[in-house]
């Protein structure tokens, strides 16, 4: 029996604890949380939609009740299609993060797996993240590969 199970609503306030605790590992932000209650809404929203394109992957804490141990968030865009992907489906990977005090126990990778799953599932040939260097022999051991990015962001 697997570990993983898929998010539910009410798990939104720990999937938000989890996405904070992935921010401030990876992009040494200041743990500021002052944005988490405008943000719960829809993240509660986004988890009670089983058909929708986002997905999040998660484990129980196995010493708190109500909390999670890690988390996995995912969705699937569409892109106009070309050669090797006709059809223009692009999975994200995002907000992979583990409760500090559960590290090193395989739950990150379960997730991912789980995660992978649910992609192939719905026909998503091609998947991209963005990775940490800590976080780099797992994603390549899952056959992720470094690729050249020519991304650009505007903030509006």
């Amino acid at each position: 029996m697997s570990l993983v199970r898929r998010a539910l609503p009410e798990d939104a306030e720990e999937v938000l604890r989890l996405r904070q605790v992935m921010i401030d590992s990876v992009f040494a932000a200041d743990g500021s949380t002052h944005w988490h209650a405008e943000s719960l809404p829809t993240v509660r929203g986004k988890l009670g939609d089983p058909d929708g394109a986002f997905a999040a992957f998660v484990i129980d804490h196995p010493d708190r009740p109500d909390g999670l141990a890690a988390l996995v968030a995912g969705t699937i865009e569409y892109r106009i299609g070309r050669a090797g992907n006709p059809h223009g489906a692009v999975g994200h990977v995002f907000s992979v993060a583990t409760d500090p005090d559960t590290r090193r126990r395989g739950y990150a990778r379960a997730c991912m797996e789980t995660l992978l799953d649910w992609f192939r599932e719905r026909g998503v040939p091609q998947v991209d993240l963005n990775a940490s260097a800590v976080a780099e022999p797992l994603y390549a051991s899952l056959g992720f590969v470094r690729k050249p990015d020519p991304s650009m962001r505007l903030q509006l």
